[in-house]
């Protein structure tokens, strides 16, 4: 079966279809409408704070699923737009983040737990049935509502990361980055341990300039040699390197995101890489429905050709593996924030695949 096949598959993919590269404070405001956000108690008693906003007749809603180190402000470009198109809109402050809790403890950020968060959400809002998009660990979450909830969505949505498959964790992290280094020359997944380690939040919460640097780099080539690799990310924030961020962030986007890492700290958010480098997220995927492993519904990919880390080629694979429906794949020429930074080709090409599912 393709689950068994994780290693050489990504070897090959890698290995024939990447080509590498050579290798200020500003006070910012939300222009996202405070009043349509929303504090609710789900199941398991944690606060999830969320945009709501409701649907036109006959229009769906769409669940929009952010990741590290964001918030639902990572939306910003895509609210207006669906919502002057009539579209539903949920969009939350993931686990870990915003106005959302920020439990410490790993174990309560495995999958089966988040994606049951989620459909608290929906039926907060009575809705019984919403197409789900995700960009990030957002993707993996869409990956997750996919193999346990099925019935509440009509089609999935991944943005730069695609289909997490379960077995890709039933290889050993160690082994991860040994795969990905042969490949390409460099373990696309070494940030992972830095991000797992004790006393990163406080590397990160110190360096916050240098740390936003680089996640929202305009130089991608940097994923290559400063973020991603074993050790690299770590040097770049201790020796407090800057950069240029890209122009898809203007000085009030980076005056709003910094204010909130600083207040509301790293510490939580970065559970969602220990799920990962410990057995937590590869014991909690036991639980998925072997029948559920495959996306029986339409999907989307929005791929990011210049993203170093959730590569292109692999992604895409990913989803075609994955799916046994309608699938559209479009691709990018952007770096990982293809919805900052590539929006308006985005909300076009994913408004047209909503209208077809």
């Amino acid at each position: 079966m393709m689950f068994s096949l994780v290693p050489a598959v990504l070897y090959c993919v890698l290995s024939a279809f990447v080509t590498l590269p050579a290798a200020s404070q500003t006070n910012g405001t939300s222009p996202l409408d405070p009043s349509l956000y929303k504090d609710v108690n789900v199941t398991r008693g944690f606060v999830y704070h969320y945009y709501a906003s409701p649907p036109e007749a006959g229009k769906p809603v769409l669940l929009f699923l952010h990741g590290f180190p964001s918030s639902s402000y990572d939306w910003r470009n895509q609210i207006g737009f669906f919502q002057d198109q009539g579209y539903g809109l949920i969009v939350p402050d993931m686990l870990g983040y915003g106005g959302t809790a920020k439990p410490v403890d790993p174990h309560l950020y495995a999958s089966s737990l988040i994606t049951g968060d989620m459909v608290d959400l929906l039926d907060a809002e009575d809705v019984n049935e919403a197409i789900v998009i995700g960009h990030d660990w957002g993707a993996k979450v869409v990956a997750r509502l996919a193999n346990y909830f099925p019935e509440r969505f009509s089609a999935f949505g991944f943005l730069s990361v695609g289909y997490f498959s379960p077995s890709v964790l039933e290889i050993s992290y160690a082994e991860l980055n040994n795969i990905t280094k042969q490949a390409v020359g460099y373990e696309i997944y070494g940030y992972w341990d830095f991000f797992s380690a004790n006393g990163t939040d406080q590397i990160i919460e110190d360096n916050l300039d240098s740390f936003f640097d680089i996640t929202f780099t305009a130089n991608k080539v940097l994923w290559i040699t400063d973020f991603a690799p074993l050790g690299g990310l770590q040097a770049w924030l201790e020796s407090n390197s800057t950069t240029a961020a890209g122009d898809f962030i203007t000085p009030e986007d980076r005056a709003i995101q910094i204010d909130t890492m600083r207040s509301e700290g790293m510490r939580a958010a970065l559970c969602w890489y220990e799920i990962l480098t410990s057995t937590i997220e590869r014991d909690d995927n036991q639980g998925i429905p072997q029948e559920n492993l495959t996306i029986k519904k339409p999907v989307f990919l929005g791929a990011a050709l210049e993203d170093y880390v959730a590569i292109a080629a692999l992604e895409i694979n990913s989803i075609i593996q994955a799916s046994e429906n309608a699938t559209t794949i479009q691709q990018y020429d952007s770096g990982h924030w293809v919805m900052l930074e590539a929006k308006d080709q985005v909300n076009s090409d994913l408004l047209a695949w909503i209208e077809s599912v």
